[in-house]
């Protein structure tokens, strides 16, 4: 028996890293999901590779229309959802000074604006009892010269969770926010082609190596599942220590 058996899952930005190792995780423990992208051929890859149990969406999760397809479709197909996961995010980094008006809305439409519409419309499709789970990144928490942006965007998450939980106790709904450190994404990937970067961020682990894709998402199915039912309002760091040194 699965920790997800019967369960439906939403999961934004799911095309590849963590969201997409959570949602052959979710599909392995029973869960039907459906996935978003912004590029139709990587949304396709990302099916693919998942193989069952799984419909792809494709739009922008910060566009409102393109939510309004999704929680469309999923109503469609199955009519409720229990487990919403935000992962789609973006992180360009700018020290004070340098950063544009351009940068600033940009990071905050996606990071935080689309987090939100995404919660608020998937809300009427919700089970009782249902979890929502946020992306956040310790970005938020660490104070790293380039990241302010990055970093406010993603802190807010946490202040919704805070408010979210009192507005949706009667409904017994949970709110928490996953907040990873360095995980070898593509993301991350990109950034380790300079040396010094790399060993910077691992050095930052007390195991001297950066986090997997599928850590994240363990993380992710224990605040999707039952098993987290006494767990809510929470900041979860799974960063290998980073934050705690």
């Amino acid at each position: 028996m699965g920790k997800l058996d019967g369960k439906v899952a939403v999961i934004t930005g799911a095309t590849s890293g963590m969201a997409l190792a959570g949602a052959k995780l979710f599909v392995e423990e029973g869960a039907y999901v459906f996935i978003t992208g912004r590029r139709q051929e990587a949304l396709d890859q990302a099916v693919a590779a998942i193989g069952r149990n799984v419909t792809g969406v494709q739009g922008d999760a910060a566009d409102l229309e393109d939510l309004d397809r999704l929680f469309e479709t999923v109503e469609r197909e199955k009519g409720s959802v229990d487990v919403l996961y935000t992962n789609a995010g973006i992180g360009p980094t700018a020290p004070l000074g340098a950063i544009t008006e351009e940068l600033f809305d940009e990071t905050f439409r996606v990071n935080t604006r689309g987090t939100l519409f995404a919660v608020q419309k998937a809300l009427p499709l919700f089970n009782d009892g249902g979890s929502i789970i946020m992306t956040a990144s310790n970005a938020s928490i660490k104070g790293w010269p380039g990241w302010s942006v990055y970093a406010g965007s993603k802190a807010a998450l946490h202040a919704f969770a805070r408010v979210w939980l009192a507005e949706l106790q009667d409904r017994r709904i949970r709110v928490n926010v996953l907040n990873p450190g360095p995980v070898e994404t593509a993301f991350i990937q990109a950034l380790l082609d300079v040396p010094a970067l790399k060993g910077q961020m691992e050095g930052m682990i007390p195991r001297g190596e950066l986090g997997q894709p599928r850590e994240v998402a363990s993380a992710a199915l224990f605040l999707a599942c039952d098993d987290s039912s006494f767990v809510n309002g929470q900041l979860v760091n799974v960063d290998g220590g980073a934050t705690a040194i």
